[in-house]
């Protein structure tokens, strides 16, 4: 499964991607909470996946935050 794309973080609305980050974050505990209670095969590759994506999304949220910033100074 190959790693998630930057471009399809970036045409999310920002409600989407605030979501994204929430579901991603809960992935990202359940993945430990398997890891750390023996319960399934969890393969390591699953992590990595999961901090990636999440990198992604809130690069994302705080390059519109940084956006958002910028715009409001040029007024």
């Amino acid at each position: 499964m190959p790693l998630p794309k930057v471009e399809d973080a970036r045409k999310l609305s920002d409600t989407e991607l605030a979501e994204q980050i929430l579901e991603t974050k809960r992935e990202l505990f359940q993945l430990r909470f398997k890891l750390g209670t023996r319960q399934q095969d969890v393969k390591p590759h699953q992590f990595r996946h999961a901090r990636h994506r999440l990198a992604q999304l809130m690069t994302v949220e705080r390059e519109r935050q940084l956006k958002q910033v910028d715009s409001e100074g040029a007024k």
